[in-house]
């Protein structure tokens, strides 16, 4: 966002520049937001815009639970690699006990257990590649 100061006709006016598509400028000026059509040849960008929608809470993991039984799923809570495991099949877990860690987006990320019980399966190793939504663990 670019700030200015104009001054006309002995008035000055500061203006926040919040951003431009095509044509139009989006302006917030003294505090009172415009959106303003420029008149000059749009430019034509090669580079694509990518929409996405924002992700509630993409660090944690989410619980799936699957029919016909009362285990949970722990999903991968984005796409990254498998770093560490540090539980076995078998082993008791208590709510925010650390599963595993992985690397996603060059940052280490602490996978927690949502709920309490006994670890089932590990679907993952160290090393693998796993993407968001990615079945890590099994908790029964």
């Amino acid at each position: 966002m670019k700030k200015f100061k104009f001054t006309i006709h002995g008035n000055e006016y500061m203006v926040d520049v919040q951003g431009m598509e095509d044509n139009v400028a989006r302006l917030e000026v003294n505090g009172t937001a415009y959106e303003v059509e420029i008149h000059r040849p749009a430019r034509q960008t090669k580079t694509p815009t990518i929409v996405r929608t924002p992700e509630k809470d993409p660090v944690r993991p989410s619980i799936e639970k699957r029919e016909g039984g009362s285990s949970h799923h722990i999903l991968a809570p984005l796409p990254g690699n498998i770093q560490e495991i540090k539980v076995n099949k078998g082993d008791i877990v208590e709510k925010g006990k650390l599963l595993l860690v992985m690397e996603a987006m060059k940052m280490e990320n602490r996978v927690l257990a949502d709920r309490a019980g006994v670890v089932e399966s590990i679907r993952v190793k160290p090393g693998d590649a796993v993407l968001q939504g990615d079945i890590l663990v099994e908790i029964v």
